[in-house]
């Protein structure tokens, strides 16, 4: 079985409207190499000079990934999709994790061969802690507030990547039914979490 989302189409800062939601295809489907990714999406005006994130962690269902890989839009204005299935995604055109407004981070749940990155994700409950580091050394504690699963037809486009008055993160992956015919899950798991303590030297 194989992943894919719900993703919207943004150009720079701006939401589309419930037009722009588009499904993000899985790999299998649209090939999009890490180097690639990152030569296309990695600001060149210094947007956010080490303010990356490397390495997520959520002590709550055992995640720890240090495989972090950058996302954009592909030619058709889709979220590209994490590669390979064990790396989480930041969406690189949204917010710097720890930062004013939502960062958003995907990963697959499954894949032809067995569980993914967030094969547990939709296990965290309100309160849990997800802890995101970044390339300067700094690490953004987030606690979860919110556990929600939507039909993609349904996706929250705006709750989801809508302006925050505070550092918020969004986590996102695949949930409900799985269609064999279109060969993609049903429904979006979208975890909800706002900051608690702000990026400081994990050192």
């Amino acid at each position: 079985m194989v992943c894919a989302f719900t993703a919207v189409l943004l150009l720079g800062l701006a939401l589309a409207g419930p037009e722009g939601r588009q499904r993000l295809l899985t790999p299998e489907r649209t090939p999009v190499p890490v180097s690639s990714a990152v030569s296309e999406v990695a600001p060149e005006d210094g947007r956010f000079p080490g303010l990356a994130p490397v390495a997520l962690s959520a002590e709550a269902i055992g995640l720890h990934s240090s495989h972090v890989v950058e996302l954009g839009l592909t030619d058709q204005k889709r979220l590209e999709a994490p590669e390979p299935w064990e790396a989480v995604g930041w969406y690189a055109l949204g917010e710097a994790p720890g930062e004013t407004g939502a960062a958003v981070l995907a990963g697959h749940l499954d894949s032809d061969t067995g569980p993914a990155v967030f094969h547990r994700l939709k296990q965290l409950e309100v309160g849990d802690t997800v802890s995101v580091a970044r390339a300067d050394g700094a690490v953004a504690h987030f606690a979860v507030y919110a556990v929600e699963q939507y039909a993609k037809e349904e996706f929250p486009t705006h709750r989801v990547y809508g302006d925050t008055q505070e550092p918020e993160l969004r986590l996102i992956t695949c949930g409900g039914d799985f269609d064999d015919v279109g060969h993609s899950y049903e429904d979006n798991v979208v975890v909800y979490a706002r900051i608690t303590e702000a990026p400081g030297n994990s050192g």
